[in-house]
């Protein structure tokens, strides 16, 4: 299919058009600004990752201004506990948010987040959007926190997630009549209880119509304002999209032949793995007409076209929010600071599109554990290159306080990939460590389970426990799995019953309880 380009005049070229002015316009501030750009349940389906079918071309001439980090882990494959993990430089059996409700300023009031920790060096925070997960914006982290835009701001609207705003009026009394309802049930409910209606919308609609597009309008607002303050600043901006539903402007879905989209290929649970590993799709059951899916382990399967309208929905979001990432950029350079900002693009967990008989994340398969994570920076030596190098999430806050000049927190569980980046070849970890919490719920035997996971270049090996979850411990073990990430690389057949690998799940069983320490590279340990 033809890609077609929205931005009429491309960073390149911009930067270029800009580069005379540009000098004159800089701020005079001893430390870089920083732009940390969340883009929610985002897999690497983007054209820098190899994604032949994504129409992504502002974030593909990004990153050839950067770095592209391509074998990135996120630590848990579900909002809370990764942006909890990412944002306080703690793994998840540190910050103890395990699971979606779990959360870390009501578990550890005196925790210190990035931008709490950013402020402390003279920057000035500001956010907008999904950085927290969205119900829990923690305002104490910024000085400017939660900003949205002014027709968002209704009285019944201060506590609902900017994910569930449709264009169609019918839908906007339907989610209000059921909302009504629910609330009558239940008073507490995740997204004030507005996430109801349609998993896809296509209005043909301006970009700023949606809460993404008014979202990004008001960032540029913000930036020309922060841009006159004798202050750098730390500004997160995190978008909704392609989070469920899949409602943006009909021209992005226009740009994907459904029919052309190739379906996924582990259309199957994997070969011999327990049953707890899978999640049970409640998020995409919540959206109208698919309250009636299965669970993944079960006989249910989804029809073709409902697959093909969903994974074009996925892609048109993610399309969407590459353009207004390209305008955003524009801006930068317009005001004369994009060359003097720290840029940090990255997903907070991948997203099945049918892998596994699945749809969401929630797992710990490597379609919800890795994610795109692509860096920028003033004076940066390497610029469009791509490191194999493994990294994590928990990584990103000791990197970008040193890429500030900043010292970064001796208590940080993550490692500062800087080093990676300055030599995209350097030997680097050896292994990267994720989690995660099965509740009853959600479990096909109705039981509670945690389970372990560690990749290696070669191996991807999970450890499932029993869990308590009142004291937060792991109980009796219950089963392995293990994957060989060179000849199966979606993760088809578990290996771990298969007596000629009984040694390697020996050596990879010890490498896990030896944990993520002893997995730095060897001039970090």
């Amino acid at each position: 299919m033809k890609k077609k380009y929205f931005n009429i005049v491309s960073i390149f070229t911009c930067a270029t058009l800009l580069s005379i002015g540009c000098s004159e316009r800089e701020k005079k501030i001893s430390k870089p600004n920083v732009l940390f750009i969340s883009i929610d349940d985002l897999r690497p389906s983007l054209g820098v990752y190899g994604d032949s079918i994504a129409v992504t071309p502002n974030i593909d001439e990004f990153a050839m201004e950067g770095i592209t980090f391509t074998n990135s882990y996120c630590q848990a494959a579900v909002c809370a506990p990764s942006r909890a993990s990412l944002m306080t430089g703690l793994r998840p059996d540190s910050t103890r948010v395990w699971h979606l409700g779990d959360k870390f300023r009501e578990i550890n009031p005196n925790t210190v987040t990035m931008p709490q920790y950013f402020s402390k060096f003279g920057y000035h925070t500001v956010n907008l959007g999904k950085i927290f997960h969205n119900y829990m914006p923690d305002s104490i982290s910024w000085d400017e926190p939660d900003l949205r835009p002014t027709r968002y701001k209704k009285k019944d609207w201060l506590n609902r997630d900017g994910e569930t705003f449709y264009i169609s009026e019918d839908v906007n009394a339907s989610q209000a009549i059921k909302r009504d309802s629910l609330l009558k049930i239940r008073p507490v409910r995740y997204a004030d209880g507005w996430n109801t209606g349609p998993a896809w919308e296509a209005a043909d609609v301006h970009d700023t119509m949606y809460y993404d597009g008014a979202q990004t309008k008001l960032a540029k607002e913000t930036l020309s304002r922060l841009a006159k303050m004798n202050q750098p600043f730390f500004m997160g901006l995190g978008f909704f999209r392609p989070h469920l539903p899949f409602a943006v402007p009909k021209k992005y879905w226009d740009l994907y032949d459904p029919n052309e989209i190739p379906l996924a290929k582990n259309k199957e649970i994997p070969e011999g793995a327990p049953l707890y590993s899978m999640n049970s799709m409640y998020e995409l059951r919540h959206y109208d007409g698919f309250s009636h899916i299965g669970h993944p382990t079960s006989s249910y399967r989804m029809k073709e076209d409902t697959i093909r309208t969903l994974r074009q929905g996925y892609y048109a979001s993610v399309s969407y929010v590459d353009a207004l990432l390209g305008d955003l950029f524009v801006h930068l350079m317009d005001l004369g600071i994009y060359e003097n900002t720290i840029i940090i693009i990255w997903g907070d967990h991948g997203w099945k599109l049918g892998d596994h008989n699945s749809w969401g994340k929630m797992t710990n398969y490597n379609i919800d554990l890795k994610v795109p994570v692509i860096v920028r920076y003033p004076n940066q030596k390497n610029r469009g290159v791509q490191s194999d190098g493994m990294i994590e999430l928990v990584d990103l806050f000791p990197s970008i306080c040193e890429l500030a000049g900043i010292d970064f927190p001796d208590y940080a569980q993550g490692t500062s990939f800087v080093p990676l980046i300055e030599n995209p070849e350097l030997p680097w970890k050896e292994a990267t460590f994720s989690q995660f919490h099965r509740r009853p719920k959600v479990s096909a035997d109705r039981k509670r389970y945690m389970g372990y996971s560690m990749n290696t270049k070669k191996y991807h090996f999970i450890s499932w426990y029993e869990w308590d979850s009142d004291t937060g411990t792991r109980g009796k073990f219950k089963s392995y799995e293990l994957y060989d990430k060179e000849f199966d690389e979606f993760e088809t057949q578990n290996l771990a019953d298969r007596k000629d690998m009984s040694e390697v799940l020996t050596a990879l069983s010890h490498q896990l309880d030896e944990g993520w320490r002893m997995a730095l590279p060897d001039s970090q340990k």
